[in-house]
C-alpha cells in the first residue's frame, strides 16, 4: 500500500470512523455508498487534503471520480502532485 493510501486511510478512520471499523473499509468501497462520510465530511477531506498536499483542488474536481474512495483519492492526489 502506497504512503498516500495509508495517510487517507488513518485520516478517514480517525475522523469519520472514530477509530473503528477501518479493517472492513476496502481501499475501493465508495466512502457516500458505505455512509462512511456526508456532504460535510467531502469537506473537511478536501481541507485535510489541500493541508497536507499543497495543491486546491478546484469546484469541477470535486466528483466522486476523485475523492469517493481511498483508490480514487490517491490516485488524485498522486496526479496534482506530480505536475
Amino acid at each position: 500500500m502506497s504512503d498516500i493510501k495509508i495517510k487517507i486511510r488513518e485520516f478517514i478512520i480517525e475522523n469519520f470512523l472514530f477509530g473503528e471499523g477501518g479493517e472492513e473499509l476496502k481501499d475501493d468501497d465508495s466512502f457516500l455508498d458505505k455512509g462512511v462520510i456526508d456532504s460535510t465530511g467531502v469537506l473537511e477531506l478536501v481541507e485535510w487534503i489541500e493541508d497536507n498536499y499543497q495543491f486546491k483542488i478546484e469546484d469541477d474536481e470535486l466528483i466522486p471520480e476523485n475523492l469517493d474512495s481511498i483508490n480514487n483519492l490517491a490516485a488524485f492526489i498522486a496526479k496534482k502532485t506530480s505536475k
